[in-house]
C-alpha cells in the first residue's frame, strides 16, 4: 500500500503562498522549501496564473528592501519638490537641498539601476523649470515619464501621459500668474496619480497572464 502524505498545508517563508508539503519550490516566487521532504515533487504549472506583482517587487535589491525604499524615495522626491518650489532664486542654499533631495528621492527608488540615473535629470531640471509659473506646468509630463520608466510599465501605459499633457495645457487658461500656482501644483499633482494609477491598472491587465509560475522539471 503506498504511503500518502498528510494533507497539511503550508506556507512559503518568502511570499506566504501555501505550499503542498511534497513541493521542493514555491509555484508562486520559486524559493526552495525546507527542510526538503524525501520523495519530494517538482510542482508543474497550475492551471490558473498568479497573483500580479509589482514588477520592481521582483528585483533582487543590493541593498535595503523594496517597500523601504519605495517609501524613502516617493518621500525624498515629493518633498524635494515641496521645498525647491517654496524657495525662491534669495534662498540658495535651500534651492541646493532640495534639489539635492530630490534627485537622492529618484536614485534610491526599487528599479533597474540604468532607468533610475536616466531619471534624474529630466524630473529634477523640471522642478526648476516650474519656478516659471503656471505656463511650464506642462513639464510635468517629464516627471511623469520617468515615473513610468522606474516602475517599469509597460509602452502600452504609457498612453496615459496624455492626462497630465492635457492638463498642461488647461491649467495656464485659469492660472496666469505664478500667485495661482499652488493650487495650479495641487490640480495637477492630483492628474498626475490619477494618471499613475491608471498606468498601473492597464499594466495589470496587460501583464499579468505573463506572469505565471516558473514550471520545474
Amino acid at each position: 500500500m503506498p504511503f500518502i502524505y498528510p494533507c497539511i498545508m503550508a506556507a512559503c517563508v518568502s511570499c506566504s503562498t501555501e505550499l503542498d508539503p511534497r513541493w521542493m519550490f514555491c509555484v508562486d516566487c520559486g524559493a526552495a522549501v525546507a527542510p526538503p521532504i524525501p520523495g519530494a515533487i517538482r510542482p508543474v504549472q497550475p492551471a490558473s496564473p498568479r497573483r500580479w506583482r509589482e514588477p520592481t517587487s521582483l528585483l533582487t535589491l543590493r541593498w535595503g528592501t523594496y517597500r523601504g525604499r519605495y517609501l524613502a524615495g516617493l518621500l525624498l522626491i515629493v518633498g524635494g519638490a515641496i521645498q525647491l518650489q517654496g524657495s525662491n532664486t534669495y534662498t540658495l542654499p535651500l534651492l541646493l537641498i532640495g534639489t539635492t533631495t530630490h534627485a537622492v528621492g529618484w536614485s534610491i527608488l526599487p528599479a533597474r539601476g540604468w532607468r533610475r540615473m536616466l531619471a534624474i535629470v529630466p524630473a529634477t531640471a523640471q522642478i526648476w523649470l516650474l519656478l516659471t509659473g503656471p505656463a511650464s506646468v506642462w513639464l510635468l509630463v517629464l516627471p511623469y515619464l520617468c515615473w513610468l520608466l522606474v516602475r517599469h510599465r509597460p509602452l502600452v501605459s504609457y498612453v496615459t501621459v496624455l492626462l497630465p499633457l492635457a492638463n498642461g495645457f488647461i491649467i495656464p487658461q485659469f492660472f496666469r500668474e505664478y500667485s495661482g500656482m499652488p493650487l495650479a501644483l495641487v490640480i495637477s499633482m492630483s492628474v498626475f496619480v490619477a494618471s499613475a494609477w491608471l498606468a498601473r491598472m492597464i499594466a495589470v491587465s496587460a501583464h499579468a497572464p505573463s506572469q505565471s509560475p516558473v514550471v520545474f522539471r
